[in-house]
């Protein structure tokens, strides 16, 4: 028995963050109430508070619910890739990366976080993107500098540069997509775009490794 309540306090749990995400996606967070949550659903807003201390906190557990693609970009970017060079790992891991946001529920949540929320108690919408950027940022400069040091970068290239031309080019690419996601492939235009400026940003010839000194 008491297995079956825990299921259905989940249960209860994640019914009330689908609502959460629909309401919030339609009406931004700042114009959402519980009330409207709990309504969408088909419960009481004492089922909201026994779950949740308040907006806040629902709208931050809507978020962490889905692994936010950044997240887990970089927990690719610093796992240990057997046989793969820098940039290949970063290629792989953009892709599928861009994979994942065209998924649903990840589109949406993004959609909310970069979109659909303003300031409000403790939700600090811009306070969240950067540190999606940066995160990310900071992993693919890790692995920009190993490139760098490989000599996988072109001569006039350096490893800050590089990851930054890459954070520019995706996060403006996902802006522009999250505005119109039904004009064009987010997974195929951005494996064009990375594609590209990967084989721009690589020198054709890495240099060989120096010789192990004596």
């Amino acid at each position: 028995m008491a297995r079956k309540t825990k299921a259905d306090a989940e249960a209860t749990r994640e019914a009330l963050l689908d609502a959460a995400e629909d309401i919030f996606f339609d009406k931004g967070v700042a114009r959402t109430t519980l009330e409207q949550i709990a309504r969408h659903a088909g419960m009481t807003r004492g089922a909201v508070y026994w779950h949740f201390k308040n907006k806040a906190d629902l709208f931050h557990a809507m978020s962490e619910r889905v692994h936010l693609p950044f997240e887990e970009l970089t927990r690719e970017l610093d796992a240990p890739q057997q046989g793969r060079t820098p940039i290949e790992t970063i290629r792989l891991t953009l892709r599928h990366a861009l994979m994942r946001i065209e998924q649903p529920r990840h589109r949406r949540v993004l959609s909310i976080i970069l979109h659909r929320c303003e300031f409000f108690s403790d939700i600090n919408p811009l306070e969240m993107q950067h540190q999606l950027a940066q995160d990310c940022y900071c992993s693919m400069l890790r692995h920009f500098k190993l490139a760098e040091t490989s000599g996988q970068l072109a001569a006039n290239i350096d490893a800050i540069r590089a990851a930054q031309m890459m954070e520019y080019t995706i996060g403006g690419m996902l802006h522009d997509w999250l505005r119109t996601p039904e004009e064009y492939s987010l997974t195929e235009r951005g494996r064009v775009m990375i594609d590209t400026l990967l084989d721009l940003l690589s020198r054709d010839t890495p240099l060989a490794a120096p010789s192990p000194q004596p």
